[in-house]
């Protein structure tokens, strides 16, 4: 073949990769999603005008103000640790890529990540606790109602220097001040504050060491949704999906408190790690360059775990997470036994490049990075985001990352986390967006409460925990479409029946839209990364 049929050829190739997708736009309605999971009293700028009003009294039962915040899926409940996790890795979003982002969507996604941490700071605004969740999981998931309407337990549950839970406070002292960066320059006196706040936050989870599932009453409240299993006990993040999924829809909590104790009791051997600890020093290190946190990072990474090259990202796990954000300071040249987080870091690039010879995570036939267990979108977009982040530690730093035989660029990485979210964006075998709103086909049946239902406008009069049955079994697509909303997706086949009962593939999550906002935003701006000819 002559050179220019070679070229030729590589054009056709890369034309064919190149984006047919509009970025900008599935951007706009990642942010805009979070806009129907709101809790509390809604704004006048309020854009998904079907939500309205709900839970106006969280907190009263402890006599506290616990309002706003947002609910974490499909349920009404709010759960403390994936609402910190979700915080910070919209904060982080905004961080890498807010520069990126049109300015108007910049907007959007620092009001997103207010509203999460004006009610993060009420959670630990009185000395000696932390308010981990507001909400009796049990009551309401054997309900199928609209958060407008909820007449469930409004149960507070909190942590405590006799009942600690560092998981949390450590994760909510990441997400504060993550997110005091992100509003440095545009409210400085709020960015103070968020500091100061993830300091004590950190204290508090530092003192008092343990895990918030070891307390019986709060395990019956956050166990099997949303206990911390990699964080102080043994367990898989990647079964996260069996965590807060129920309701009017029968799902057994039995058989899920058997999953998770089988893996529990399987998967680790009942080895402890502390990873929400050195998150939370990590982000406290970057937010505040105190060298206190960097000295604790030093003198308690391998007591708290960081020797654990165990490759998962999400709320549950941060390990993979942790090595991306502290290899930059490694990689910037300015703290030498930082060197084991990128060799770590490194390691898990690896597990997703096809070419080198470390083990592999598991893909689809379709090509869709796949964990067992369900809501698998949000390990696709959480993963995509450290490759994105990654890359560009590595090529500001003129680096690569070392798998073994080969040396892996940071187009490398770009192409994978391309690949990833086009698929999630319709170029895979459904021909579907599994973006609501986004494109011609997309989920239309997501397993979620108050789009399920109709809106109050629409329908006033008051729907009760089990009248909402009939909607949750329609067959017909929900009334109210939660625009941006990301559901779990397909199964290791590739296939999606777009079963509302079906809530691993069908149900959205806060924690899987928030580090794609930061995806999203890196394609506006490079929409061929990776695919740049040379």
């Amino acid at each position: 073949m002559t050179p220019f049929f070679l070229l030729l050829l590589l054009l056709s190739v890369s034309l064919t990769l190149a984006s047919s997708h509009d970025y900008h736009e599935a951007l706009s309605k990642s942010i805009l999603f979070f806009e129907g999971q709101r809790s509390g009293k809604l704004p006048p700028a309020q854009r998904a005008g079907w939500r309205g009003d709900s839970a106006l009294s969280d907190g009263s039962e402890a006599g506290v103000d616990l309002t706003g915040g947002y609910y974490d899926a499909g349920d009404n409940v709010k759960f403390g640790f994936p609402m910190a996790f979700t915080t910070t890795m919209l904060s982080w979003s905004v961080i890498e890529f807010g520069e990126l982002m049109p300015a108007d969507e910049l907007r959007n996604a620092a009001v997103a990540i207010r509203w999460a941490t004006d009610y993060l700071l009420k959670t630990i605004s009185h000395p000696g606790l932390v308010f981990v969740q507001v909400g009796n999981p049990i009551s309401d998931h054997n309900c199928w109602e609209r958060p407008e309407d909820m007449d469930t337990a409004r149960t507070v549950y909190n942590v405590s220097a006799d009942r600690p839970g560092s998981e949390v406070a450590g994760e909510t002292a990441a997400a504060l001040a993550a997110a005091s960066m992100v509003f440095r320059d545009i409210d400085p006196g709020y960015s103070q504050t968020l500091l100061e706040n993830a300091m004590r936050a950190f204290e508090f989870a530092d003192t008092y060491k343990g895990a918030y599932s070891d307390d019986p009453q709060l395990k019956a409240g956050v166990c099997p949704f949303y206990c911390d299993f990699d964080g102080y006990q043994a367990s898989h993040s990647m079964l996260s999906s069996f965590s807060s999924r129920g309701g009017g829809d029968g799902f057994s909590l039995t058989t899920c408190m058997i999953v998770k104790l089988h893996v529990k009791g399987c998967l680790r051997g009942g080895q402890l790690t502390q990873d929400e600890l050195l998150w939370g020093a990590a982000w406290l290190r970057r937010a505040s360059q105190n060298d206190s946190f960097l000295d604790y990072i030093q003198n308690n990474g391998k007591t708290l775990g960081a020797d654990d090259n165990i490759n998962e990202f999400g709320w549950d796990n941060k390990h993979a997470g942790l090595n991306v954000l502290v290899s930059k300071e490694f990689m910037e040249g300015q703290t030498l036994s930082l060197e084991s987080y990128k060799e770590f870091a490194d390691s898990f690039m690896c597990t997703l490049i096809p070419e080198s010879s470390s083990s592999h995570i598991q893909f689809t036939p379709g090509g869709l990075l796949y964990r067992p267990g369900g809501s698998n979108m949000q390990h696709v977009t959480s993963i995509s985001f450290l490759l994105l982040t990654y890359a560009k530690y590595l090529s500001k730093s003129s680096q690569t990352a070392n798998c073994g035989s080969i040396q892996v660029d940071p187009a490398s990485l770009q192409l994978q986390a391309k690949k990833q979210i086009d698929y999630l964006l319709g170029d895979n075998p459904m021909n579907m967006s599994y973006m609501v709103g986004y494109g011609d086909r997309y989920p239309q049946r997501i397993h979620h409460r108050g789009s399920s239902l109709p809106s109050v406008s629409s329908h006033p009069q008051f729907i009760a925990c089990k009248d909402g049955s009939d909607y949750y079994k329609s067959a017909k697509p929900n009334p109210n479409p939660l625009v941006g909303a990301v559901v779990g997706g397909p199964g290791e086949d590739d296939v999606y029946e777009d079963d509302r009962a079906d809530f691993r593939k069908s149900e959205p999550t806060t924690y899987i839209n928030a580090p794609l906002v930061g995806v999203l935003a890196y394609f506006v701006a490079n929409p061929n990364a990776g695919l740049v000819l040379t």
